[in-house]
């Protein structure tokens, strides 16, 4: 069909607005789909208002606008999460993350994790999904992300608890030395580097969870380092997700503050992404 690779080629002539490309089929057709509010017939042709639409899905996209955000949902381990303005889109990479804490709390009878900067919730409702036994808390300091996080919790019928505040500021404190696993996925854009993001990023999601505003992206995650001995229980584990540029440096910070069994992971990709350490 004519409309679909014309589309299709503008997409890839905007790629300088887009974070990734490659899929661009399947995006066209997702906003045929979108625009038809049902998948097309086989050679079907479709009405003017049905081009209208489908042209203002593609050239949305085009701006840069992330594809999560246009079609109201994306999907992580199989979880279909409500995702939009003010919500950070949760990568495929940090699949490795949700999978590295599962791992560790499945040897625990009555596991307990915390989900720093938890975002749209993710991770959270990945271990709640997994492990119905455990006890989750999310935390995030965005109130607009929280609640697609909470719409997510009950749209999936899934246990989390979500707390707005800084890192561990509103947890509960009974919690404290009794967390098996702290989880963050920080936002490590240092700060003079968010000008230079595709416009899928920098203009849209919320910038809050692209940069901790520090000249080397690591604030965040040194201050959970030196504060993660406080809420985890002895054996517990803090696993922290970055660019894999920075994960010599979070070894260091982790082994400084006095983690054990620093390492780092690699994940399905081969990259070098989540960096974990044992609270002894």
């Amino acid at each position: 069909m004519q409309l679909l690779k014309d589309a299709r080629r503008r997409i890839l002539d905007s790629k300088e607005n887009l974070s990734w490309t490659g899929d661009e089929n399947d995006q066209v057709r997702q906003f045929l789909e979108l625009a038809l509010g049902r998948k097309p017939a086989p050679n079907e042709e479709l009405d003017a208002r049905a081009v209208r639409r489908f042209h203002r899905l593609v050239e949305r996209r085009a701006s840069g606008e992330p594809l999560p955000y246009i079609l109201g949902w994306t999907e992580f381990r199989d979880l279909k999460l409500k995702v939009g303005p003010g919500g950070f889109v949760p990568r495929a990479t940090s699949e490795f993350l949700a999978e590295q804490a599962i791992r560790r709390l499945r040897r625990r009878a009555k596991p307990v994790a915390v989900d720093l900067a938890t975002g749209i919730g993710p991770i959270a409702l990945s271990i709640a999904h997994a492990l119905p036994r455990a006890e989750v808390y999310g935390t995030d300091i965005s109130g607009a992300a929280l609640k697609q996080a909470r719409e997510n919790a009950r749209a999936l019928g899934l246990s989390a608890t979500f707390h707005r505040g800084s890192l561990f500021d509103p947890l509960p404190s009974s919690l404290r030395s009794r967390v098996d696993t702290i989880k963050i996925h920080p936002p490590y854009v240092a700060a003079h580097e968010i000008a230079e993001l595709p416009a899928e990023l920098r203009d849209w999601e919320p910038h809050e969870s692209l940069t901790d505003r520090s000249d080397d992206g690591t604030y965040l995650a040194r201050l959970v380092a030196a504060q993660g001995h406080e809420w985890l229980r002895p054996g517990g584990w803090l696993l922290v997700e970055v660019g894999s540029y920075l994960a010599r440096a979070i070894r260091s910070i982790m082994t400084k503050t006095g983690y054990a069994d620093v390492r780092s992971t690699v994940g399905p990709m081969g990259y070098t992404r989540v960096i974990v350490g044992r609270h002894t």
